[in-house]
């Protein structure tokens, strides 16, 4: 089904965005049930929207790889990580975001270098929207750390 003209690099890339969002999925929906069992229902209803947009950027990354010739094949989903707080969650949470910011700097990059406008387009996209989350995430922490 692979498309003999599509970039392997980005096929790559791609794989590795839909393994990241769908684990993203996984976290933040996990979490969202956490923090309701905490009584943290704010948090938890903050939490579900993050997996309802992260899925969005599945589905996205899904029809581009269909787009390319690809079938969509997530390789692995990492294991989700727990704390006993809601700050802990969302440092965990940060981490990961940054993790995408990098891979999506990455792969924008790449594609830029290749001469790939929608590629890069696309990458450039999702990397402006995990930025925003990075930045969502750390203003939520500096909330938490403030004196009630």
């Amino acid at each position: 089904m692979v498309n003999a003209g599509a970039d392997q690099r980005v096929l790559g890339y791609l794989g590795r965005a839909l393994s990241l969002e769908l684990s993203a999925v996984q976290l933040y929906s996990t979490q969202a049930r956490l923090t309701a069992t905490w009584g943290l229902t704010e948090a938890a209803d903050r939490l579900s929207r993050e997996a309802r947009e992260e899925m969005g950027h599945v589905e996205r990354i899904i029809a581009r790889m269909l787009a390319l010739g690809a079938a969509p094949n997530a390789s692995q989903l990492r294991p989700v990580r727990l704390g006993s707080s809601l700050e802990a969650l969302l440092q965990e949470d940060q981490a990961f975001e940054q993790e995408l910011v990098r891979l999506y700097t990455e792969a924008a990059s790449h594609c830029a270098r290749q001469g790939d406008h929608d590629s890069r387009l696309f990458f450039a996209t999702l990397l402006e929207e995990e930025s925003e989350h990075a930045r969502e995430l750390a203003g939520w922490i500096e909330e938490l750390k403030r004196p009630a």
